[in-house]
């Protein structure tokens, strides 16, 4: 196809391609499939050869979150049945980030319900980070505690802090119908106050629900725009007691589109496979390695994730290896010292409106409601982690 050769050659080059070229990734047929995967691959193997990050989610607070984002089983409002906790204590974030640690991964990731933290919750996670820091001295530590506010992100970062992860979701046009209590452009200023503090800053979105191809577009073309290192993508898990818990849109075939897409759009940034991969890629998530160049390793916030040995043998069997703590993901032209974004030579402006989306004949996929369990382990429950 010419479409992919021209993508590819692009990637490889890390030029940003037009909008129609990234809505037509998302247009390909299943026979196509395979051929937009190879070409995909071809970009994520020059800039990442066949290493996979593993990153490691510690939930330091649980539910009771005031705000009101329709995905998430925390919201204000939800119905679901997860685990509800205030803050871990420094102790007890550590050991279960060392179970994390202890089964490969690089970076281990704090994430905390809320708005966004008060100076007490900045003082009380820098002394996690520290905490950790003094175990696991190589370890990557990324915070997600919401929306910051003035100075919050240096006193991080002087607390050890390697990044900071804020999601821009969905598209800024209907981020609205998403999330009433605050706003999209709300991220992005959390994410430009990362970034200026030094942090390495991590963003990205949430696929299925009920976007738009052109919204999927949107999105990772702002996401280029503000360029974070890494780039998580999710796919909705549809959790019982959330109004989108009956939004089941996506196929394996489709998610796999979609990766390749924010692939070829961001060619040299970490690209994450992120929550809701088990629900939806299934028995298709090696697969998706040859497309991602990261993954979260066991369970997430709320949910179970597949056995974290699992996931050690998927890489294995892909042929793929698990990137050591020594070796520095991101190409040499983004990484710099001490943390920060990286640079592109070019090519990050946006480039064109992107056209009305082609309306989707295919079927709704059947709700895969077996695949979603709630978190019964790790932090916040005297239960072994998995990793």
């Amino acid at each position: 196809m010419d479409l992919l050769n021209t993508l590819v050659d692009k990637g490889l080059r890390r030029e940003l391609p037009t909008r129609e070229e990234a809505l037509a990734v998302l247009a390909t047929s299943d026979d196509e499939l395979l051929d937009v995967v190879a070409a995909a691959g071809k970009v994520r193997r020059q800039w990442f050869g066949r290493r996979v990050k593993l990153n490691y989610l510690v939930n330091l607070k649980s539910g009771l979150c005031p705000e009101d984002c329709s995905y998430c089983s925390q919201r204000l409002g939800s119905k679901a049945e997860i685990l509800k906790y205030t803050w871990l204590k420094p102790d007890e974030a550590t050991k279960a980030a060392t179970a994390g640690v202890a089964g490969g991964a690089k970076r281990v990731c704090l994430v905390a319900s809320g708005r966004g933290p008060t100076d007490r919750d900045v003082d009380r996670v820098s002394k996690t980070i520290e905490a950790i820091k003094e175990q696991h001295e190589d370890v990557e530590v990324c915070a997600c505690l919401g929306l910051l506010s003035e100075g919050q992100a240096d006193r991080l970062r002087s607390a050890g802090a390697d990044a900071y992860n804020h999601n821009l979701n969905t598209s800024e046009g209907t981020y609205g119908d998403i999330t009433t209590t605050h706003t999209y452009a709300d991220r992005v200023d959390t994410v430009q106050q990362a970034q200026a503090a030094g942090l390495s800053a991590c963003s990205g979105l949430i696929a299925g629900m009920g976007e738009t191809d052109a919204d999927l577009v949107d999105v990772v073309f702002s996401l280029r725009e503000l360029n974070p290192d890494s780039v998580p993508v999710n796919f909705l898990i549809p959790m019982e007691g959330t109004p989108l818990a009956k939004d089941w849109h996506l196929t394996p075939q489709r998610c796999l589109r979609i990766l390749a897409m924010v692939r070829f759009v961001c060619p040299d940034v970490e690209v994450r496979l992120a929550g809701g991969r088990e629900v939806h890629l299934r028995s298709m998530q090696p697969l998706a390695l040859n497309l991602v160049n990261s993954i979260f390793l066991g369970d997430y916030l709320t949910s179970e994730g597949q056995a974290g040995q699992t996931d050690l043998d998927m890489i294995a069997d892909a042929g793929f290896e698990v990137e050591g703590a020594g070796t520095t993901t991101l190409p040499e032209h983004r990484a710099q010292v001490g943390g920060g974004c990286g640079s592109h030579d070019g090519g990050c402006a946006p480039c064109g409106d992107a056209p009305e989306a082609a309306a989707e004949d295919a079927e709704v996929p059947a709700a895969r409601t077996d695949l979603v369990a709630v978190r019964r382990r790790g932090a916040g429950t005297d239960l072994a982690p998995n990793a």
